[in-house]
């Protein structure tokens, strides 16, 4: 067959033999000599690995970046022109940044990797006539593989021959119950992978009966291989962090060139030297870029990372903490992130009477024994339950009515059995009893048990069964399939003898209806409560899942997904195959739920919502989810039910794979950016503040500051407020607002104003003390006394303004009196270190010297502290005016 067309054949759709004769096989399998001739063609049955670049090619990349080439540029200015501390400064950061994303990028790769790791190591295959084992890269299209409990399907097959056989493809569909397998023809071309129930698919698990299938699909043209494509094509999202700093980059650059070209012309319309005014507007230039910007932003997310850990939320990509905070959409999958991952009996019907299962049961039971008996989970000694999530459901149940099933089963010991089988739907036990009877336990779907049952027991008395009892089930058992119950229901009966007759007409026939039972995966409570916190906070929470349409709204109505009685918000993966992209990409804010899904219906939800604006986070922890997850602004792996290709494609691992610790961790994010606006909105003043004084103090012809002050003041009283307001505590009302929107930046929400208003009341701060420092100085003396001692004031004045302003950016509109002085220890400490460093070169003999400023005396202090101080209540007043207008509008 054509390799091309391997993956687009329908053969779900064709009989046996079309099957084998598409594929040229037959039931026997191939010979040796076909199977060489078929891997000379088709190559070994493995993904392809795709190009890889190399760690220099990685690492040469990062400096694509707008702010590294102006970093870069700026290092080389200051090392030209003597600032060699600077350029050393600025290139370290670079070059850590550059180290941080190879190693973030190689982390990423492993996606790929970890899903060609996957394959099974062997394989029981028909050769030339007989069963052998070859490694699974070597089967070809063609071969008819055996399957049984525990293997790992290692081709996409076309199921020819099952006995009891049931395969988990969760990892696929998003479905955690193991879909029992059937020989039936589909007659829909358009069937999704789960409804697919004669095929099994490459890296699924057969956790139940045996079969054989012949392949129809090997590497990349399997179901797997296709994610991969999808993987391989995907280009990683440019998270909002990277664009905001690549944004600022481009503003900064353009307004400081512009500064600086101007500052060049006026001094020599002053009649100064060009060269001295080209080193000035150099110096000017270099000091008000934010060189520490980069490396502040790091460690103020590296910390977010921190807190995020310690809340169950492990980040692989530190700019996937602040994507987090600006979320507008998760798309979650339902199985055990919205859901326990855990089949749970919620209801029974017994004795006519539909009841919770927390409701009192007898012990004696007969619906009680039927589950225990007519069950094939194992208990192991540490009381682990294994087998199938529906028969371990029903062990758990009885657990927790405090029955010792071990004992029960121990007692009435298992002597013959049925096993279930998918064209019956029932499942058959026989066990021998203390009163030398054999007790016949069955279990299956109702509309097929209720065909074989003649009597029911009603509280302990087994009367007939006519018609109208048998409606009055059937109509409960759609009651509760309307609430995404999975219901069965169990019978029995008594019997002297083993039969010697084990047909199912003559076993399971004349049985005593006991009662039904419903299922279901159930909610996370918690995950009810952070959907709530979502939307209060402006976010839609989207589920996504392989489950039926009406499982997986019943569950999205007890989260709050869709309102109780809302009609409509659901759609499932067929549905939308029918939706144009174009048409989906106005239609997709309709739908809230979509059921039984494949992985490229995933993409097209993400992809739709990002048309739309939106900044998506996407939950997954199957294979099937991978290529959504590398799609999605976030996206958000499983800890613990998650493949490692899951966890690889994803920029956020939650441990506990709960859709609360999502919120927890949106919520942090938050904080992180604003965190981040709050130190970016400190250093951006700060530096304009620095910026306007000598500006002005160049044009008016005054040597207010050297280029050693400047360094000092953005060295030690930059740096260390800055980092410590990236560990401020979220303000109280941060879930409350709106998502800040992807054309959101870090000048939004006032931040902009605030920059300029504040850092020109900086300037005109340092300015005003410098000017009346010149013309009313303290002591007399001569001019260079005079001048010195202003000098100092002035330096020591901005220094001082830039540590009592970093109180004003806790909240950029909110009352420092409503927001604390005092809640952050780091930040505290950090003012008082970078006072006392800023202090040091004044009152320490000798360093005076070096800094070329004088000691000042008592007088000169005060007024230096108070026009210093005189920031905070100048803010507090504008703040005040800020919120009075906003609450007027």
């Amino acid at each position: 067959m054509d390799k091309n067309n391997q993956q687009n054949k329908t053969f779900f759709t064709l009989e046996k033999k079309a099957v084998f004769d598409e594929v040229q096989s037959s039931e026997k399998g191939l010979t040796s000599e076909q199977a060489e001739k078929r891997m000379a063609e088709y190559g070994p049955n493995q993904l392809d690995e795709g190009k890889t670049k190399s760690l220099l090619v990685k690492f040469f990349e990062q400096f694509k970046d707008f702010m590294i080439i102006v970093l870069l540029a700026a290092a080389v200015i200051s090392g030209i022109f003597g600032d060699i501390t600077d350029s050393i400064i600025i290139l370290v950061v670079v070059v850590l940044n550059a180290v941080l994303g190879v190693f973030q990028e190689a982390k990423a790769e492993e996606a790929i990797n970890a899903l060609r790791e996957m394959s099974s190591p062997e394989a029981r295959v028909k050769r030339d006539g007989a069963v052998i084992s070859l490694k699974s890269d070597q089967l070809v299209v063609g071969d008819v593989v055996l399957l049984e409990a525990g293997n790992i399907v290692p081709a996409d097959l076309r199921l020819i021959e099952v006995a009891s056989l049931q395969i988990e493809e969760s990892g696929l569909t998003g479905e955690s119950v193991p879909v029992n397998k059937e020989l039936t023809v589909l007659e829909d071309e358009k069937a999704g992978i789960g409804d697919r129930t004669n095929m099994a698919y490459m890296n699924s698990n057969v956790t139940y009966g045996r079969g054989e299938g012949v392949v129809v699909g090997t590497g990349m043209n399997t179901e797997v291989g296709e994610i991969a494509k999808l993987l391989a094509s995907t280009d990683e999202t440019v998270t909002p962090l990277q664009n905001n700093l690549n944004r600022l980059g481009k503003y900064l650059t353009v307004a400081i060139l512009a500064i600086a070209i101007i500052i060049f012309v006026v001094g020599l319309l002053n009649g100064r030297g060009w060269l001295d005014m080209l080193l000035t507007s150099i110096s000017l230039a270099v000091a008000a870029i934010p060189e520490g910007l980069p490396a502040i932003v790091t460690i103020i997310l590296a910390l977010g990372t921190q807190k995020m850990a310690k809340r169950k939320a492990l980040v692989r990509r530190l700019p996937a903490v602040e994507t987090l905070g600006s979320t507008d959409i998760i798309c979650s999958d339902k199985t055990g992130t919205l859901t326990m991952n855990q089949m749970t009996v919620e209801k029974l019907y017994v004795n006519g009477q539909l009841q919770d299962s927390a409701a009192p049961l007898e012990l004696d039971s007969p619906i009680l024994y039927s589950m225990m008996h007519a069950n094939d989970t194992q208990i192991s000694g540490d009381g682990t339950l294994i087998g199938d999530p529906t028969e371990t459901a029903l062990i758990q149940f009885a657990l927790d009515k405090d029955i010792t099933v071990s004992e029960v089963l121990e007692k009435e010991p298992r002597v013959a059995e049925i096993p279930f089988d998918s064209e019956r739907k029932l499942m058959s036990t026989i066990q021998k009893q203390a009163d030398k009877k054999f007790l016949i336990a069955v279990k299956g779907a109702p509309d097929e048990l209720l065909k074989r049952c003649t009597h029911v027991i009603k509280n302990g008395k087994v009367e007939a069964l006519d018609e109208a009892g048998k409606q009055t089930i059937l109509e409960t058992n759609h009651e509760l399939a309307t609430q995404a119950l999975r219901v069965l229901a169990t019978a029995y009966k008594q019997v002297e003898t083993i039969p010697t007759d084990m047909s199912s007409e003559n076993v399971e026939r004349e049985l005593v209806f006991s009662g039904l039972i419903g299922m279901i995966d159930p909610e996370r409570e918690e995950a009810k409560g952070a959907v709530s916190v979502a939307r209060k906070a402006g976010i839609r929470s989207i589920m996504i899942t392989g489950d039926h349409r009406d499982t997986a709204e019943a569950i999205a109505k007890r989260l709050g997904i869709l309102e109780a009685t809302q009609v409509g918000g659901v759609i499932t993966g067929a549905e939308l195959d029918e939706i144009s992209d174009e048409d989906f990409s106005t239609r997709v804010k309709d739908y809230s739920v979509y059921a039984r899904v494949s992985p490229q219906h995933k993409v097209r939800i993400v992809k739709a919502w990002q048309k739309a604006g939106k900044i998506v986070a996407m939950t997954g922890d199957g294979v099937n989810d991978a290529p959504a997850l590398k799609t999605a602004d976030i996206g958000i792996g499983m800890g613990i039910t998650g493949t490692e290709v899951s966890k690889g494609a994803s920029d956020m691992v939650l441990a506990d794979d709960n859709f609360s610790t999502i919120v927890v961790a949106v919520e942090e994010g938050r904080k992180v950016f604003s965190n981040i606006q709050k130190s970016i909105q400190f250093l951006l003043s700060a530096n304009l503040g620095e910026v306007l004084t000598l500006f002005i103090a160049t044009l008016l012809g005054w040597s207010i500051l050297a280029p050693v002050h400047i360094l000092w003041i953005n060295l030690v009283t930059d740096t260390f407020p800055a980092i410590a307001l990236g560990l401020e505590p979220a303000e109280a009302d941060s879930m409350e607002q709106k998502p800040r929107g992807k054309e959101a930046t870090f000048f939004s929400n006032g931040v902009l104003g605030s920059i300029i208003y504040q850092g020109i009341l900086e300037g005109g701060i340092t300015l005003f003390v410098y000017w009346w420092a010149t013309n009313y100085p303290i002591h007399a003396g001569n001019a260079e006394l005079i001048h010195n001692d202003a000098l100092t004031m002035a330096f020591i004045t901005l220094g001082m303004l830039q540590l009592f302003h970093a109180f004003n950016v806790k909240s950029v509109k909110k009352s420092l009196f409503t927001v604390g002085f005092f809640k952050n220890k780091m930040f505290n400490l950090s003012i008082l270190v970078s006072g006392a460093l800023l202090a040091v070169v004044v009152l320490v003999p000798g360093l005076n010297d070096a800094f070329k400023v004088t000691h000042l005396d008592t007088i000169q202090w005060v007024i230096v502290l108070s026009a210093s101080f005189s920031i905070i209540p100048i803010v507090e007043l504008v703040k005040l005016g800020i919120r009075t207008f906003d609450k007027r509008r």
